[in-house]
């Protein structure tokens, strides 16, 4: 089969299409044709050498959907559609950059649509993590929603889940040429995040602030998002896009503001439970109905991998930026 492998940690260059075996199967494991999958900042962030558990060489990606090849679990017959993320793909073990992959069975989400590969592809990590982040946020009509980094993948799966009469919607972005798209996708308001804070530009939207945030950008950032907030407030980092990992000091009783919330929501809780499967079917009826719109920036082909992480390091991409590596 081909494969993408990174052998050291580099630019895009370092992503080098090999010929691999097949993986074999095992217990507990199910191999999957890979028909098509999506690319994630945290696959920039592995071949940077910045993910401190990958051990290379490796084959990366954290997400997929395809066709189950074979399997152990006879309630996963060859021929089953599936879609896999996170649980370890592309930093514990191989993952999805490959016509053939070898995954933990448990983590399969049966998918039982229509839509394209494509689409399919654009859903199973972005809207499940935007799905929980919004879950974690208890997001209620009459809110006041800020987006951070609202043109990534999560961002904009979160503009179209929270779309609701009733809840207003501002999207932060630090190119103003993505504004269109962003209220497109749902955004009332778009405020352009300079880098230098943005909670003056948030209250200038809303004088009492927001009253739910959802923070992609992470690190330092979320400082700002609290303080952005309205009294009583909640904040959800979901995200690390600055490839920051931690808050330098970070002072609780100072940074976080009296009586208001910060919580997470960790794409790897797609593995835990059954509420994924649940969420997944919803989700996709919306978008097969036209209630919510996929946003697919561009999609490659396996051997265009690299030239797909030159898109997105350049911050080029708005939404989905997806690989297909079967054709059906």
């Amino acid at each position: 089969m081909r494969a993408i492998v990174i052998d050291r940690p580099g630019g895009p260059e370092e992503l080098r299409l090999r010929e691999l075996p097949v993986p074999r199967g095992r217990e507990g494991w199910t191999l999957v044709r890979v028909m098509a999958f999506g690319l994630n900042s945290s696959e920039l962030f592995t071949r940077q050498g910045l993910a401190p558990t990958v051990v290379f060489p490796r084959v990366p990606g954290i997400e997929c959907v395809g066709v189950v090849e074979a399997s152990s679990d006879p309630g996963l017959p060859a021929g089953t559609a599936v879609a896999a993320a996170m649980g370890g793909m592309g930093r514990q073990f191989d993952g999805s950059y490959a016509e053939y992959a070898l995954l933990p069975t448990e983590q399969f989400i049966r998918l039982r649509s229509a839509l394209p590969w494509t689409t399919l592809a654009a859903v199973s990590e972005s809207c499940l993590t935007a799905y929980g982040s919004l879950e974690a946020l208890s997001l209620r009509p009459g809110h006041r929603l800020l987006v951070r980094a609202a043109s990534s993948s999560v961002g904009m799966a979160a503009l179209a889940l929270a779309a609701d009469p009733d809840v207003e919607i501002a999207a932060t972005t630090r190119d103003l040429s993505k504004a269109h798209a962003l209220q497109e996708q749902g955004a009332h308001h778009v405020v352009l995040d300079s880098g230098c804070g943005i909670r003056d530009a948030v209250r200038t939207v809303w004088r009492q602030g927001a009253d739910r945030v959802l923070d992609l950008v992470g690190g330092a950032a979320v400082l700002d998002s609290l303080a952005a907030l309205t009294p009583g407030g909640r904040v959800c980092n979901s995200g690390i896009l600055s490839s920051t990992w931690t808050i330098p000091d970070f002072e609780p009783l100072e940074d976080i503001p009296s009586g208001a919330t910060l919580t997470t929501f960790s794409s790897s809780e797609i593995n835990t439970g059954a509420w994924a499967q649940e969420a997944l079917d919803g989700i996709v009826r919306r978008i097969a109905a036209g209630d919510c719109r996929v946003v697919i920036d561009r999609v490659f082909s396996l051997d265009e991998v690299a030239d797909a992480h030159r898109h997105m390091e350049a911050d080029r991409a708005t939404g989905k930026v997806a690989a297909v590596v079967h054709h059906p």
